[in-house]
């Protein structure tokens, strides 16, 4: 089914790092989403009123939320889609985490409402009036939310949407919550103590752990998280390849959206090469790195001079520095003044945002090490902290 509604509703669906192809994935969730809901959201309330399940009417509300939640992805997909204009010139494409977190929201609502109605529930219990008829609709319920868990979390998968992939993980959540009504019916059945209200807690507080978990996935990329380690190192690995580059540091990485990633990074050169012909690289650089990564990548290069054995030989001793000491990442943009008395070593030093030493600390500590090396060494030292 899922690949029947692809091909007949995403023009060009095997080209998805298109934006439009990719709204138009969006778009086709949400109108699934939309319709099998609202299927879901009446066979349930209908069944819930003459049958006197406030379990599965809750249930059933809970599907009409799913049902406007497609339709927030819907019109999320439909605005994040819009190409950059004047006043938002990095484009649209935040609108789909703002649409993850509406939704989040929306189901912290819906399980406020919920484990009220069913704390009251608990409180003044009414026996369920039990047909084979609520059992087939609640079956059939579990069958479609099945199928939706798969049909979101795949096209989630295929153009690499948070949003979607949330909606999925919310449908995985609704088939455990109708599993676990469909069990207090039997066990009611068989036992005779009624269930409904307890179960409807279980259910809502599912229903709030799945909302607040949700909210901090979509909060995280509109607050700024750390980009994916696996695309920083896949971006190091293509930029470092070229022979001109001696290495890379202080990349960073700003995500507008799906598809919308604007970078900077610091490139080292060698000093004696042509400037023409580093900055001819560079370019190259920059265009590849869209071309294959999607990537706006723009390059700062350092030059540096590796004629001067003196460099070379502070620069191999500060690696060996690095690598035993635990808190520095990296260490870059190494230069050596050298003079009779003393030699003026400056340089940068990277360090994870965790690291629970001071700057004045480790400055003092790479000097002492330095100078261990050379007492001739005087240090000038300057401590970033990772974006990555």
């Amino acid at each position: 089914m899922k690949d029947f509604l692809i091909r007949h509703f995403v023009t060009d669906y095997e080209n998805t790092k298109d934006p439009k192809v990719r709204e138009d994935y969006g778009k086709l969730a949400g109108i699934v989403g939309i319709f099998s809901n609202l299927i879901l959201c009446g066979f349930k309330i209908g069944t819930g009123l003459v049958f006197n399940s406030i379990s599965i009417v809750a249930d059933g509300i809970n599907n009409l939320s799913d049902a406007s939640a497609s339709l927030v992805t819907l019109i999320g997909f439909r605005m994040s889609g819009k190409k950059a204009d004047a006043e938002h010139p990095y484009g649209h494409g935040r609108i789909e985490y703002l649409t993850g977190l509406m939704i989040s929201v929306m189901i912290l609502v819906i399980g406020v409402q919920l484990l009220r109605s069913s704390i009251e529930k608990t409180m003044n219990p009414e026996a369920l009036r039990f047909s084979w008829i609520t059992v087939a609709v609640l079956v059939i319920a579990i069958a479609v939310k099945f199928w939706q868990t798969r049909f979101n979390m795949s096209v989630g998968n295929t153009i690499d949407s948070a949003t979607l992939k949330a909606t999925g993980t919310d449908s995985r959540n609704d088939v455990l919550a109708t599993t676990a009504v469909l069990l207090a019916i039997g066990l009611e059945k068989l036992s005779g103590y009624p269930l409904d209200g307890p179960v409807g807690i279980l259910v809502a507080l599912f229903i709030l752990y799945s909302g607040w978990m949700l909210i901090n996935e979509t909060v995280s990329p509109l607050l700024g998280k750390a980009p994916d380690p696996e695309t920083v190192r896949a971006l190091k690995e293509r930029i470092e390849a070229y022979d001109g580059v001696i290495a890379t540091h202080d990349l960073i990485l700003h995500d507008y959206g799906p598809g919308r990633v604007f970078g900077s990074v610091h490139v080292e050169v060698d000093a004696s090469v042509d400037i023409q012909e580093s900055h001819d690289m560079v370019d190259n650089i920059e265009r590849e790195v869209y071309k294959y990564m999607g990537v706006l990548l723009t390059i700062h290069m350092d030059p540096m001079d590796l004629s001067d054995p003196l460099t070379l030989k502070v620069r191999q001793q500060l690696d060996e520095i690095c690598a035993r000491t635990e808190e520095i990442l990296e260490i870059h943009d190494v230069r050596v003044v050298s003079g009779i008395t003393h030699h003026n070593v400056i340089f940068d030093v990277m360090i994870p945002r965790s690291c629970k030493k001071t700057e004045a600390f480790l400055r003092e500590r790479i000097t002492e090490e330095l100078q261990a090396y050379d007492p001739k060494y005087r240090t000038v030292i300057t401590v970033d902290r990772s974006y990555e």
